[in-house]
């Protein structure tokens, strides 16, 4: 009989391993406190490393950002970034001239295309009380005849997120936020035509799994054998298919095989990547994707031509407007505000 567990490995700090046809994941929980009156911390930022801060400090990092934490202006080419914001905001900004932001269960899924620039930056709105901010983001490769197709991103709103709630024997739930794929009837929005997630021959899936203690499900076996990775980041400890494992480690599974995931004694979450291998060559430097050296090379004698259509905001460091809620404005003059 085949192995259900192909293998498990410890999952230390971030980014978390991947397999094809995803190239990162890392989860991002940062307890912030208040805001000041530019967004970014009403706290010092004295003793941190400023523009390279990934050391937890006080509970919270300031990443790439100097005012506001987050991921000033940067460039990328041929591949998607999957942002799906729990908890907190983002104010995204790009060289389109398109504006979002973004959280409570948002999910923008951007194709960088043949090349983008953008900046992901966590504005600290509450200035009464602290700003947790939560994200998962992940990359997903683009097949080499999508790698130079027009940038483009979609916001995949929360309320139209699906999240099914399934009750083992014990009436113990567990609940599925599905960002990509289909459960039973329950199916995610569709992202953009380009992603290789579109075409649901490829069988990608990315769902976060909340589990009550002591709750049971059963993961549904997938059409073909794929690859499928289980990162189980929160809680004490789980079965699977009767092997206990402990919290923070990564379980790849035989996708054709049902698995039953039994939960112990704490509530617990886990997030599921799963997806048809993209059968070509990866060649990863740094913010570029490609099939070859050579188109690497070529991504960044691109960029220092043309800067991907250049930068049009004011700032590295790119907020909105404070009393902005969720919205997103493509750049034609066209906004939608939740």
């Amino acid at each position: 009989m085949p192995k259900t567990i192909l293998r498990i490995e410890k999952l230390l700090g971030f980014p978390w391993p991947t397999q094809n046809p995803f190239l990162f994941c890392v989860h991002h929980l940062d307890f912030y406190p208040r805001g000041n009156d530019n967004l970014g911390p009403d706290a010092s930022l004295e003793g941190r490393n400023a523009g390279n801060d990934f050391i937890v400090k006080d509970g919270w990092r300031m990443y790439h950002g100097t005012k506001v934490p987050g991921f000033p202006v940067h460039p990328h080419r041929g591949f998607e970034t999957v942002t799906f914001v729990l908890q907190g905001f983002v104010d995204h900004a790009d060289s389109d001239g398109a504006a979002a932001r973004y959280g409570e269960r948002d999910v923008q899924w951007m194709s960088a295309g043949s090349g983008l620039q953008h900046s992901e930056m966590f504005p600290l709105l509450n200035q009464n009380k602290e700003n947790t901010l939560e994200l998962f983001q992940i990359w997903l490769n683009l097949p080499a005849e999508k790698k130079k197709g027009k940038p483009a991103f979609k916001m995949l709103w929360g309320e139209t997120i699906p999240s099914p709630v399934f009750y083992s024997d014990n009436k113990k739930q567990t609940r599925v936020d599905i960002v990509a794929g289909q459960i039973e009837d329950f199916r995610a929005p569709e992202p953009v035509p380009a992603s290789w997630a579109f075409n649901k021959e490829n069988e990608v899936a990315i769902w976060q799994i909340s589990m009550e203690e002591n709750a049971s499900w059963e993961i549904p076996a997938a059409r073909q054998k794929i690859n499928r990775s289980l990162y189980f980041f929160e809680g004490d400890s789980i079965q699977i298919n009767k092997e206990k494992i402990a919290v923070n480690h990564l379980i790849e599974l035989d996708s054709a095989q049902k698995i039953i995931l039994h939960n112990e004694n704490k509530p617990a979450r886990l997030l599921l990547l799963q997806g048809k291998p993209i059968d070509e060559p990866v060649i990863q430097y740094g913010p570029f994707v490609m099939n070859s050296k050579m188109e690497i090379e070529q991504a960044f004698a691109d960029y220092k031509r043309t800067q991907f259509g250049g930068w049009p905001w004011p700032e590295q460091e790119q907020v909105h407007n404070k009393n902005l809620g969720r919205f997103v404005n493509k750049g034609d003059g066209t906004e939608i505000v939740k």
